[in-house]
């Protein structure tokens, strides 16, 4: 069927909606009624040939007091679905009482198949009957549907003459009105369409992705698609369509099965309904969805291995009741987001709380083929803040670590802003595999294709522009080429991560031993009944004056003699008591020494192995860090020489006392997009900007002028 005669009745549907439901819904709510209306209608019109052998199944397997019918009525109908109630459509629509109509319509919906009984029940379609009877609709929308000027039937309608009056509707092209349908629908519901609907120009684009680079490697055979949050299911129908296509003209014969979950009811009632028209039943088998089955909390397919998978999950969404059926951060044992790695056997992929959208891509990677020739192939869309939130060793930057320290990352496309239906931010594919051709490997390709796009003539929502066909085309050709262009820029793999190391200083304290510093620490001892510490620092301050004094290691040294002459017992929080109450810090004075090494250690200043003096003899120590100076450092991975080197070069000219615990360092990867391909706009010349200044100048004098002219 051509495409003006499925948009005719894509129209005629669409009308059906303004003619009945105006007065009754607003208008984001049509599709509440209409999409399982047409449903009905559609399975109905398949069913109707062959109602009276299902019936006649029915009253058999009830006789013989069979229970488990399912599988004897769906080779009754012909169909993966059926209905056992006595009535079609086309018997209720002579209805005379709407109080009639709605019990018998109530009946018809109770005798659909579990398949079909679940979509309703994810549309929530019985909740609208009461309205619709109510405004006696129900009768005018059914007779609607089932006019003459309109066939969703598979068969066709004849003339008198034997001509045909409408053509049926095959599978495919009922399929594709339902798409178009529930694509005016997003439409229409803009602000919340990006949720549950990516727009076809980004999903045509993500396929491509997936699918060109092995094209030529395609082997007759049968490929599992996946989508971790697949809303109504339009990106795995544009993914099977573009990989039946590539096959097909490659003469390859393959059998495509899709698999989906989806934890909002309504797009999950639309993406199983959507199947079942299009003569997919079986398939829709394979979709799990509602509240109860979140793709985080609840895997659906934890057993299975997919050859190619795409998603657009939610982004800034917070899953912290995921978090939290999954046993909270403490507790979680879900091997997807606990894995190994780097030689950290409990590696954790978790992300805050806030924002789960990386989640969905380990997910996925969880999920890919290790023992097939073309292994996996991803598409995954995300905003900015996956390619750097997360600090060293957080869950963010520690998913990014693994993909790319795996060589799993071929690429990431910056997209045009104001792709998506409700938001204008920045948004990112990331293409995945973990069977990199040659040229690839160890490699990732950035490509800023923000600037390639078409302009629509009326906003959807944020949405403002649109990838042409020529721009999906050059994004798809920059990727192949896998050349360095203004547009595209290649990166060995170290050249996103970095070291981040925690810089330390040493404490240094001077001691304040007058009288006003004494009298302070005395009533500090008073509050926990510690007179002999006040008296011991009251001795120290006849032996060795008011101070300052600027070692405080020497003035522990004579703490610790007097102590022990003294009988006073030096417990932690004495010693802690002293620091805070005599002591401040000093840019002057001397570190305050933490440990002595025995003779023979080697000095390593940049580890925190000093050369000291110490009683006047030479020893090896280690200083107390100061925590309020403690800074941290990012070091590129690719820095020549590693952080030593970066220190001695970046750090130690200008703060000569730093050291690093080696064993304090984290990996983290980061990928900034901006700086690769930021370009600053050149300052306007100081002649053009004088010339505008003046100009303002003169128009504001004229106006000037004829204000004070007409006063006069």
């Amino acid at each position: 069927m051509e495409a003006t005669q499925l948009n005719w009745i894509a129209n005629f549907i669409w009308g059906i909606a303004d003619d009945i439901l105006r007065d009754l819904y607003v208008r984001g709510k049509y599709r509440d009624v209409i999409l399982p209306m047409v449903v009905l209608r559609r399975l109905d019109a398949v069913l109707e040939p062959r109602k009276p052998d299902v019936l006649a199944m029915k009253a058999a397997l009830d006789r013989a007091g069979i229970t488990n019918q399912d599988q004897a009525l769906r080779q009754a109908a012909g169909q993966v679905f059926y209905n056992t109630s006595p009535f079609t459509l086309r018997d209720l629509r002579g209805r005379a009482s709407q109080q009639a109509l709605k019990a018998d319509f109530e009946a018809y919906l109770d005798g659909f198949s579990p398949n079909v009984q679940e979509i309703l029940d994810n549309f929530e379609f019985r909740n609208q009957i009461p309205r619709l009877s109510k405004a006696d609709a129900l009768g005018t929308l059914i007779e609607k549907l089932l006019a003459p000027d309109v066939n969703l039937s598979p068969n066709p309608v004849l003339n008198g003459d034997g001509s045909v009056k409408h053509p049926g509707l095959d599978n495919h092209a009922m399929g594709t009105i339902f798409e178009e349908l529930v694509r005016r629908f997003n439409e229409e519901n803009n602000e919340e369409a990006g949720e549950h609907w990516t727009p076809r120009d980004a999903v045509k684009l993500m396929a491509r992705l997936i699918f060109l680079p092995i094209a030529d490697q395609l082997e007759s055979g049968t490929y599992l698609l996946y989508d971790g949050a697949c809303g109504t299911l339009g990106m795995l129908t544009v993914a099977e369509e573009t990989l039946q296509g590539l096959a097909q003209a490659r003469g390859k014969q393959v059998s495509i099965h899709l698999y989906g979950q989806e934890i909002n009811a309504e797009t999950y009632a639309i993406a199983k309904a959507d199947l079942l028209l299009k003569g997919e039943g079986e398939a829709a088998d394979n979709l799990v969805g509602g509240p109860e089955h979140s793709t985080l909390a609840n895997d659906a397919f934890p057993a299975h291995e997919f050859d190619f998978m795409l998603s657009n999950p939610p982004y800034g969404k917070s899953w912290k009741s995921d978090l939290e059926r999954m046993g909270g951060k403490d507790g979680i044992k879900d091997r997807r987001f606990l894995i190994e790695h780097a030689g950290d056997p409990e590696y954790s992929l978790l992300t805050r709380s806030s924002d789960g959208q990386l989640l969905f891509l380990a997910n996925m990677l969880s999920k890919m083929k290790h023992s097939t020739p073309l292994g996996s192939r991803i598409a995954e869309v995300h905003n900015g803040s996956s390619l750097f939130t997360g600090d060293a060793g957080q869950g963010e930057s520690n998913i990014r670590r693994w993909i790319i320290e795996n060589d799993w990352l071929e690429a990431i496309v910056a997209l045009p802003l104001n792709m998506f239906y409700n938001t204008g931010i920045a948004t990112y594919i990331w293409v995945l595999s973990n069977r990199k051709p040659a040229h690839r490997r160890g490699k990732v390709q950035l490509i800023d294709a923000t600037q390639w796009y078409k302009p629509l003539r009326k906003n959807l929502g944020k949405k403002n522009c649109e990838l042409a066909d020529e721009d999906i085309d050059r994004v798809c050709a920059t990727f192949l080429a896998f050349a360095e262009t203004a547009h595209s820029k290649i990166f060995p793999n170290a050249a996103f991560g970095y070291w981040k190391v925690t810089v330390e200083r040493p404490l240094r304290l001077r001691v304040d031993l007058s009288d006003s510093a004494r009298a302070a620490l005395r009533r500090a001892c008073a509050e926990v009944d510690d007179e002999p510490l006040a008296n011991l620092a009251d001795r120290l301050a006849a032996s060795f004056g008011p101070g300052p004094h600027t070692d405080y290691n020497t003035f522990l040294a004579q703490v610790e003699t007097d102590a022990e002459r003294h009988g006073v017992k030096l417990t932690a929080k004495r010693l802690k008591l002293l620091q805070t109450g005599l002591a401040q810090r000093d840019e002057m004075a001397t570190p305050v020494i933490k440990k002595t090494h025995k003779k023979g250690t080697a000095p390593d200043p940049l580890r925190g192995v000093c050369a000291a003096t110490v009683a006047g003899k030479p020893a090896v120590v280690e200083y107390e860090p100061d925590p309020d100076r403690r800074d941290t450092e990012q070091v590129p991975l690719l820095e020549p020489g590693g952080i030593e080197a970066f220190l001695r070069r970046e750090v130690l000219p200008h703060v000569p006392d730093v050291w690093y615990d080696p064993a304090s360092v984290k990996t983290g990867y980061e990928i900034s997009f901006t700086r690769y391909f930021y370009k600053p706009q050149p300052l306007r010349p100081l002649a053009e900007i004088r010339a505008d200044i003046l100009a303002v100048e003169r128009e504001t004098d004229g106006l000037l002028a004829e204000i004070i002219g007409g006063v006069r």
